[in-house]
């Protein structure tokens, strides 16, 4: 299997290779990745009270993704996946670093491997910079922030780092420090450091990682857009915080500053444009306070919107979770010429494959000792033949919004397995896509077949299980306490 995956993977480098003349030269490539954004948050999957005229543009210039996941219902492990082209499983990244702590819950839960993404990991950073290309980075990276784990380390010729902290004034919080105004908002600063690098490079090949913190909490943005949104009537079937839509629309604001400038300066023509979100949507906070800025609090005192961002609807769950809510990602790939105009494909797409792609996209070489779990997805973009019973998976051995899980997705049927008591559940996605009915025990033999097959998974990417507790208190079991790691030099 290994010999005939990569001599697939040639033939499908050969193949991109006459898709690009020469005249052309390699595809620019520009990744756009949102902050708990979810599937259901955007006009192009069906919002009803979100406005994202700049991203339905890309749709309708591209080809929008209804099946495409995150490696992980939260950041860090999803970052590390995009980075790496591996499952968080495989990398020890498992949860947001430092991670998510109850004491006395039933299971000890796994903690990552380490609190950085480890240097030895060959990064899509080296990958297109060894490729020939001009790499920046800039906004939330979050997978360690000592000098040696930052994006300056792992292939970016230039970065600039967001570590958090508020949506203004946050100049002191970049790395390296930056002077803006202190009533701009950070996607639009964001955006600024993205588009000089753009101009900087125009003349050669180039990849740029756009890494908005929008819409993550604590929800706060412009003015302006909170009072044009709390105007709105808002829709029967969403919270329609008005908050929540200004950040998306700040982060809608930044895709069409970009595609302006792309325009602009006559790159549209040979730029792949990508547009994905790094986990699930965020309904209300694991900790159930309020998840609003204290600045902005006044919007929504004595209102349940106060403690409530969003709804992944008619998906289940939220951030946190294996459920659908949690994983499944908006994604929108523009490739003018290659990919056909406002065209839709439910292939099974997950972000580890980013790595693989850009690869043969880009005849980059693979680097010798790192397995990759991800797929090109070439055939997907530009209307080749689909795997229709491609199997993916997820694992996350940690409380949060939900008890510990494993997952495998294999056509439309997706097993979870539940580790705090050992059952299963198992969903037919194409009947079924809010995970409503457990039809395991009328499927015994497909729950056997997916069982099997997340059992060798696990097996082969090490994967990290929880362990009995032995401070295991029924009366205390949801209480959160600090991590381990948090003291430590974790570079979060």
């Amino acid at each position: 299997m290994r010999f005939l995956k990569l001599c697939m993977w040639g033939y499908l480098t050969l193949a991109v290779a006459g898709c690009t003349s020469k005249e052309e030269g390699p595809p620019n490539i520009i990744f756009i990745l949102a902050d708990d954004l979810g599937w259901a948050d955007l006009p192009a999957y069906g919002n009803a009270f979100n406005e994202a005229p700049n991203l339905s543009r890309l749709a309708s210039q591209g080809k929008l993704f209804t099946n495409a996941y995150a490696a992980a219902p939260v950041c860090s492990p999803t970052r590390a996946s995009i980075q790496s082209g591996q499952y968080p499983a495989r990398t020890g990244i498992i949860d947001f670093i430092p991670g998510h702590w109850r004491p006395y819950e039933k299971l000890r839960v796994a903690s990552n491997k380490t609190q950085f993404l480890p240097s030895e990991i060959h990064t899509l950073g080296e990958l297109m910079r060894d490729a020939g290309y001009a790499t920046g980075y800039f906004g939330k990276w979050h997978l360690g922030g000592s000098p040696e784990h930052l994006p300056e380390s792992q292939g970016y010729n230039e970065s600039v780092v967001y570590r958090g902290g508020g949506y203004f004034g946050f100049g002191e919080k970049l790395h390296p420090p930056q002077e803006f105004p202190p009533q701009k908002i950070l996607s639009e600063a964001l955006t600024d450091l993205g588009i000089r690098f753009i101009e900087n490079n125009r003349e050669n090949p180039f990849f740029l990682f756009l890494a908005h913190y929008d819409v993550h909490v604590q929800l706060d943005a412009d003015t302006a857009l909170i009072h044009k949104y709390l105007r709105k009537e808002k829709a029967g079937d969403y919270p329609s915080n008005a908050i929540y839509a200004a950040m998306v629309e700040h982060v809608d604001r930044s895709v069409g500053r970009v595609m302006d400038k792309l325009e602009e300066l006559k790159l549209e023509d040979n730029t792949m444009v990508v547009f994905f979100s790094d986990n699930g949507g965020l309904v209300s906070r694991y900790d159930k306070i309020p998840l609003i800025a204290n600045s902005k609090k006044h919007y929504y005192e004595g209102d349940t919107l106060l403690y409530v961002a969003s709804s992944n609807y008619p998906l289940r769950s939220e951030k946190g979770t294996v459920f659908e809510g949690g994983i499944r990602e908006p994604l929108i790939i523009k490739w003018p010429g290659k990919i056909s105009q406002g065209t839709t494909s439910d292939a099974l797409i997950t972000s580890v494959d980013f790595f693989p792609t850009f690869a043969a996209l880009t005849g980059a070489k693979l680097p010798n000792n790192q397995v990759l779990d991800g797929e090109n997805i070439l055939p997907e973009l530009t209307g080749g033949e689909v795997d229709p019973q491609r199997a993916i998976y997820w694992h996350y051995p940690i409380y949060h919004h939900d008890v510990p899980a494993s997952v495998v997705r294999k056509g439309d049927w997706k097993l979870i397995h539940f580790l705090d008591d050992d059952h299963l559940e198992l969903y037919n996605l194409r009947e079924d896509i809010g995970e409503t009915t457990d039809l395991a025990e009328k499927h015994p033999g497909k729950v056997d077949e997916l069982e099997q097959l997340l059992n060798n998974w696990r097996q082969e990417v090490n994967a990290q299980m929880p362990e009995m507790n032995p401070d295991f208190d029924p009366e205390k079991r949801e209480k959160w306490g600090r991590h381990p790691y948090f003291d430590r030099k974790s570079g979060s």
